[in-house]
């Protein structure tokens, strides 16, 4: 089982809204998931990156690989904290 950590599409139609969770990679992308580690809502300016590193921190300990857009988001909030 491999374990990602990705971005659930929420929100109305041309509105995105994303959670980023951690989920099995052969689960939908909107399906089950294992926990909620943050949030991410481009509609917004300055856009709203919110995590909670503890979670991510301890997934990624454990081997959970994020996709290359959660790597991104996860790069610039470290950056800005």
């Amino acid at each position: 089982m491999a374990v990602k950590i990705r971005l659930a599409r929420h929100g109305a139609k041309k509105r995105p809204y994303y959670r980023i969770v951690v989920a099995d990679s052969r689960a939908p992308r909107d399906g089950r998931f294992i926990e909620e580690v943050g949030r991410y809502n481009p509609c917004v300016h300055p856009h709203l990156v919110k995590f909670d590193m503890e979670k991510v921190d301890k997934w990624i300990a454990n081997g959970a690989q994020p996709t290359d857009t959660v790597a991104r988001l996860l790069k610039t909030a470290k950056e800005e904290a």
